[in-house]
């Protein structure tokens, strides 16, 4: 049996070990589950460190088996040659200065940067909650999902690339045996009771979840006892609200009964961000909703973007909800139609297939690159963009879901005759680069390259799909630039520098 040796390790290991009665089968499973973890971790890890421009790397000298880090610092960090688009792990040690290092947190506590001992424990935190996760899979053969929620609860090892994959500091095991989709745990969101005066509405939100002058905001549990200390005075009172699946989000779930899905708010840092509901977000929600249908009507029906029902804040991030359309509504399911996350499709057979992968990335390529020109760049991650398949699973149209986080530009808009949403703030602006990291860093970095597993298989890929791209400026930047991608790691440890930052990622075509 593989020994937890790292803080975090220890700490899960030591919660299932405790006589709460919850479990108890996953503490050798969890140990099993460790290597693998640290592998996996690892592996994010050395993406970021021979990929980002971080500022304590001098020089990076490739050779024929492998990649050196020269460090200002003088120290030599040694490992593979890196795939930056590569999903399975292939990193189980890397060497500073001769040593190894199988512990991504030890590694970056050796390092000895800049707010490194924070990222440390993060990283720490996210191989130990991976194994936890992966410990937690059900034994033997598991039948094919029916619905759009069990897909997203089947993708145990969250985000492809990000070190901080299943990073949830603040939940005990039980909380995250209790919440995390893939532990597959069904929830009871809170109602909280807020005086409608002391709440900002937009669109129509539900008769059921009013009552006597006041709006009942949907609260995570979470939420509700960690941050709100909801259910005695002189808070707002809290009463029981839906029971429903979360969805690969955590603050995002779907009712067990059926309708709209609920975003909460949950004020801890899960990957990058923290998962609350900005006023923003809301004041902007209802205008935002109808502009992005009006778009969807100019992509010949090969795009759908989930509709905001409604959204609510008490004036404070911490206590919001919207309500989305869900993405089965638009899935013809008597005609045998399926709605998958962009994010699962690597656990079906079809990732397998270059012909299918290649007629999925042309599918959505054209119709993101068109929206593009338009004026819209869509964050089209593997979490955020879900496909429609035919019951022989050829891909047939995108559904596209959360709109808190596009970039729309005035002036594409302008430029085809094409009406100004009444917005301003953040989602606002003409920056080309902008526009073009949003979706080229979400879509072609993130979906299709954790779509595709390695270089070579997304190379492939947009080779075959790139004779049937629109024939754009966007396009030609796409096909013959560099790819832009988040510098996960170095925003994790620039905790003073506000917004993205981005690393330029080879592009996998020239290996086509």
């Amino acid at each position: 049996m593989h020994l937890p040796d790292t803080p975090a390790e220890e700490a899960v290991a030591a919660e299932l070990a405790a006589p709460a009665g919850f479990r108890p089968a996953l503490g050798p499973a969890y140990a099993s589950a460790l290597p693998g973890a640290r592998a996996a971790v690892l592996t994010r890890l050395w993406r970021a460190l021979a990929c980002e421009p971080l500022p304590w790397v001098e020089r990076r000298e490739r050779g024929s088996t492998g990649l050196a880090l020269r460090l200002v610092s003088g120290a030599r960090l040694e490992g593979p040659l890196p795939d930056p688009y590569a999903t399975a792990p292939y990193v189980t040690e890397l060497l500073l200065d001769g040593r190894p290092y199988r512990h991504a947190a030890g590694l970056v506590s050796a390092l000895g940067v800049a707010h490194g001992e924070e990222f440390a424990a993060e990283l720490d935190g996210s191989t130990a909650s991976l194994a936890l996760s992966r410990a937690g899979r059900p034994a033997g053969p598991d039948r094919e999902p029916r619905t759009t929620w069990e897909w997203e609860q089947r993708i145990v090892d969250g985000h492809p690339y990000h070190p901080n994959c299943r990073s949830r500091p603040g939940f005990t095991v039980a909380e995250q045996l209790a919440y995390a989709p893939e532990h597959r745990p069904r929830v009871t969101l809170g109602l909280a009771a807020v005086p409608i005066a002391e709440c900002l509405v937009a669109g129509d939100w539900p008769e059921c979840w009013r009552e006597a002058g006041r709006i009942l905001v949907p609260v995570h549990p979470w939420q509700a006892e960690h941050v709100l200390k909801l259910g005695g005075p002189p808070g707002p009172e809290l009463g029981p609200g839906p029971s429903a699946h979360p969805l690969m989000a955590l603050r995002t779930l779907s009712p067990a009964d059926g309708g709209a899905h609920v975003k909460t708010a949950l004020s801890t840092r899960l990957t990058s961000s923290v998962r609350d509901i900005s006023v923003y977000s809301v004041e902007t929600a209802a205008a935002v909703s109808a502009f992005a249908q009006s778009l969807a009507e100019r992509l010949d029906g090969r795009l759908h973007i989930t509709r905001t029902l409604g959204a609510v804040t008490a004036h404070t991030p911490d206590l919001a909800a919207v309500l989305r359309e869900p993405p089965e509504a638009y899935a013809d399911t008597g005609a045998g139609e399926r709605v998958l996350p962009v994010a699962a499709l690597a656990l079906t057979h079809y990732a397998r297939s270059a012909p299918w992968r290649a007629g999925f990335a042309r599918l959505a390529l054209s119709v993101c690159l068109r929206a593009l020109d338009l004026g819209v760049a869509l964050e089209a991650h593997g979490q955020n963009l879900l496909v429609v398949l035919a019951a022989d699973g050829i891909p047939r149209r995108l559904v596209y879901r959360d709109l808190a986080d596009i970039r729309i530009s005035p002036a594409r808009l302008a430029h085809h005759g094409l009406p100004v949403p009444p917005l301003s703030g953040r989602l606002i602006t003409d920056d080309v680069t902008a526009l073009r990291r949003k979706l080229f860093g979400s879509l072609v970095a993130g979906a299709l390259g954790s779509t595709a597993g390695s270089a070579a298989a997304l190379g492939a890929d947009l080779a075959a799909a790139e004779p049937d791209l629109p024939r754009t400026a966007d396009t030609e930047a796409l096909l013959t630039g560099p790819l832009p991608a988040k510098a996960l790691a170095l925003m994790r440890l620039s905790p003073g520098v506000p917004g993205d930052q981005w690393a330029e990622l080879d592009n996998p075509l020239a290996l086509s």
